[in-house]
């Protein structure tokens, strides 16, 4: 071949269909819808699966991808024949996957291309997914626990952080990325008037940081937790589930934040998520960089994994009983834009 347009065709598309797994493997929806054109189509016929338009894909993937345990693909090149401004091939699959209701399994596939030159370089008009070989058997693997555990503690970089302040942001939540503890705690003076009644979440980052400490012993707020801790809680239930549940500000942190723009929560009791969820007026969450994750089900391992330990040590320590995970809250959005401000921080705070 002497055509050197139809070598560089074909490196192109055979970057795309590399592109194509990469995204798959680092869960990044965006980035995969953005590989087809605006009409094109993804088929799964075994699944079965039919999506048309970016941003079907862009949902059907978050979709897919929230039922993830693990995923693991591998894309072997196979054939492109190009007419134009078009050309079809094939790619060879094979995967194994884990779901978090324990379906897992492997296979070999084929990847049945047409793909269509656009301003944006080559792009998928058309993918549909034939499985060839299907087994079921128990998977004996999974990640390594070390790697995982380091991976749960480890601050995003700058891009991922950008990419969910970007997503929070298109959820309803105000976000700025900040670089520190220390520029949260000013910053959370600057969001607070004084004054106000001010509710702070049972927090690593608020203790690290300082911000507990200025919030409930600085003088300059209405501190509720003060408040709750010295009411007899076998008399008083009832008070301290009405100043737990509506004050002017909560100020906490989350167990995990998605890259899809959802912050998640975990709690014991429960007592301090009503207002969380929408009985605070307005609410900071302050956020350290090792709690982003991909999506739903990787916040849900996240705090099963590292968070849940961690706390149940530190309460072992300080009240001489385990913790447990008996309520989850799942912000997906808020609903009243303003209400809810997120501080992502460039270090890792807190766990």
């Amino acid at each position: 071949m002497n055509d050197f347009q139809a070598i560089a065709d074909r490196v192109e598309i055979e970057a795309l269909r590399g592109e194509f797994t990469d995204a798959a493997m680092m869960r990044d929806r965006p980035r995969m819808a953005a590989l087809f054109t605006p009409d094109g189509v993804l088929r799964m016929p075994n699944i079965p699966v039919e999506l048309v338009g970016r941003e079907e894909i862009l949902a059907g993937g978050e979709r897919l991808q929230a039922q993830w345990d693990f995923f693991v693909q591998n894309t072997h090149p196979g054939a492109i024949r190009i007419d134009g401004d078009t050309a079809t091939g094939r790619a060879y699959m094979h995967e194994l996957a884990r779901t978090l209701d324990g379906r897992q399994g492997q296979n070999f596939a084929v990847y049945h291309d047409r793909y269509r030159r656009t301003e944006e370089g080559w792009r998928f008009a058309e993918r549909v997914y034939e499985v060839r070989y299907l087994d079921t058997s128990p998977l004996a693997g999974g990640a390594p626990r070390a790697e995982q555990e380091a991976a749960w503690g480890a601050p995003a970089a700058d891009e991922r952080l950008e990419r969910v302040a970007a997503a929070l942001r298109a959820n309803g939540f105000a976000a700025e990325i900040l670089d520190d503890a220390a520029e949260a705690r000013t910053r959370v003076k600057e969001l607070i008037p004084e004054g106000s009644s001010v509710l702070t979440g049972a927090s690593e980052t608020l203790r690290l940081s300082g911000i507990d400490e200025d919030i409930n012993a600085g003088g300059q707020y209405d501190a509720v937790r003060p408040r709750i801790l010295s009411i007899d809680r076998a008399t008083g239930a009832d008070e301290i589930r009405s100043l737990a549940s509506c004050p002017d500000f909560v100020v906490n942190s989350v167990a995990a934040v998605t890259e899809t723009g959802a912050l998640v929560l975990a709690s014991g009791s429960g007592s301090q998520l009503p207002a969380n969820a929408g009985g605070a007026a307005r609410v900071v969450w302050i956020v350290g960089a090792q709690k982003v994750v991909p999506d739903l089900g990787a916040a849900l391992r996240r705090i099963e994994e590292h968070v849940l330990p961690l706390e149940n040590a530190r309460c072992q320590a300080v009240y001489g009983m385990d913790s447990a995970v008996n309520r989850l809250l799942v912000l997906n959005a808020e609903p009243h834009p303003g209400r809810g401000t997120v501080l992502l921080l460039r270090e890792a705070v807190g766990y």
